[in-house]
């Protein structure tokens, strides 16, 4: 298979397929929308955060290094809000939220990033930026002492998103809490002067007065301090397109005089049975919500990572089951072929797979199409059973296939995934007691075992391999 081809993704930008390569040496410096921490992370926000994995370890696949910084934003008007009206620190606050997404993380199989910065460990660079765009007449302070970007002073502006500054009724500052007195409504927010009703006790020493940092000036801080002025790669959800990103850029650019992206990435929305997510429509939901009803990460994160990121996922508990039977059909065939322990020298299989490899990668280098990259693992596997059926597959010829599986799992990530959801094993040693008290046919013991697994959430599935515990799904 070659190795030369390129990896080829949609700039938001300059709305065209650019091939991706980095800046400078062989690692592209790639910067993640993270969460805001004020709550724990729904099922939306992993959307985005899955394709931005499935994105990290495609570049590792195409042969390039990979360093990623993705923010914790714990600087907001909910979180400050929250941690007021619990009468908690900001980071007492927020603790515990963080420690919920790194679990949830690692429960959907997400790599870790290489840099976790929060907006409150960059303060001072944030009030170094602020500085030199007053000093540059980018910025100004409004009648009510906080500090905003002038948008007429940059005339790119508008170009992430195509909107034309005349366009703008509204202002871009569009969050709650992030309108001032300000010289024009487009303009927005670079430090917010202290409110004791609105900030009480939560607030920073500035050179503009006390205060905090807006939203949009922690990620341009927080992204040019650990990669630079210059970034090969910026991912988001496509609602922090406008104005989020589009002020990103204002400002950094404002302040360095250099280009800040090469290459803008976005993930569309989630909906669930094809509405909006909305508590109030009852239809929302965290990842956690999900693990209580009895699913797994492997399947939530399989749910996710199986439409491509440019279109609209809808999410189901229907296509949640749907999941599940096709990840059992992968499994399924590994399990297979790690049985196999006839010798014989059987080509075919080899061809199977060398079409399946080349159809993923060419899937993946045109834009993240992971639905033809499944399609090509799906027919091979297809294939691969059928030579199986007919005894045409050799013990060698099976380890060769299950390498290239593996390789493509480096991308997936679900079969490493399902390796970290093993049964527990106090569970597997209750179905090995099981098994054993049937064989000796002590019925009561047995049946004692079945209550029990039966407790803990699982239950006894029968397979030509033997018997296998299941995680049952609650209702």
């Amino acid at each position: 298979m070659s190795q030369t081809i390129p990896l080829v993704l949609y700039n938001t930008e300059s709305r065209t397929k650019i091939a991706v390569k980095p800046s400078s040496g062989d690692t592209i410096l790639l910067y993640t929308c993270g969460p805001t921490v004020y709550n724990f992370a729904h099922i939306g926000n992993f959307r985005t955060y899955v394709f931005e994995d499935l994105l990290r370890r495609s570049i590792k696949y195409f042969g390039m290094k990979v360093r990623q910084v993705m923010n914790l934003t714990d600087i907001d008007d909910k979180t400050i809000k929250g941690a007021l009206a619990k009468g908690s620190s900001l980071a007492q606050y927020t603790q515990p939220y963080i420690e919920a997404f790194f679990e949830d993380l690692q429960t959907l199989g997400i790599e870790r990033a290489e840099h976790y910065p929060a907006a409150t460990d960059y303060i001072a660079d944030m009030i170094r930026i602020i500085e030199r765009l007053l000093e540059k007449s980018m910025a100004y302070v409004g009648e009510d002492g906080s500090v905003y970007f002038k948008i007429s002073a940059f005339p790119k502006y508008g170009r992430l998103s195509h909107l034309q500054l005349s366009e703008l009724k509204t202002g871009a500052s569009n969050r709650i809490g992030d309108e001032y007195d300000k010289e024009e409504a487009a303009d927005f927010v670079l430090w917010k002067a202290y409110s004791p009703e609105r900030d009480g006790m939560i607030f920073w020493e500035s050179p503009f007065g006390k205060g905090r940092p807006g939203w949009h000036i922690e990620c341009s801080a927080m992204a040019m301090k650990i990669l630079g002025e210059s970034i090969d790669i910026h991912v988001g959800g496509v609602d922090n397109m406008f104005p989020h990103h589009e002020n990103e850029i204002a400002q950094s650019e404002a302040f360095s005089g250099k280009t800040f992206v090469c290459h803008w990435l976005h993930a569309e929305h989630l909906l669930v049975d094809h509405k909006k997510m909305s508590k109030s429509l009852g239809n929302f939901y965290t990842l956690r919500d999900l693990l209580q009803k009895g699913y797994t990460g492997q399947q939530v994160r399989y749910v996710l990572l199986q439409t491509h990121y440019r279109t609209q996922v809808n999410f189901s508990f229907a296509g949640l089951d749907a999941a599940a039977a096709s990840l059992r059909r992968i499994v399924d065939c590994v399990e297979r072929l790690q049985s196999i322990k006839q010798e014989g020298s059987y080509e075919e299989i080899l061809l199977v797979t060398k079409k399946m490899e080349e159809g993923f990668k060419e899937s993946l280098a045109d834009d993240l199409n992971i639905s033809a990259a499944l399609s090509y693992l799906f027919e091979a596997i297809r294939e691969i059973n059928s030579l199986s059926d007919a005894e045409k597959v050799g013990k060698q010829e099976a380890e060769a296939a299950l390498e290239v599986i593996y390789r493509l799992d480096r991308v997936l990530g679900i079969l490493s995934l399902q390796e970290e959801e093993k049964i527990p094993v106090h569970l597997e040693e209750a179905l090995a007691r099981r098994q054993k008290a049937r064989e000796e046919k002590n019925w009561a013991v047995a049946d004692e075992c079945r209550v029990f697994i039966a407790s803990q959430g699982y239950k006894i599935e029968d397979s030509p391999e033997g018997a296998r515990l299941k995680k049952q799904k609650v209702q």
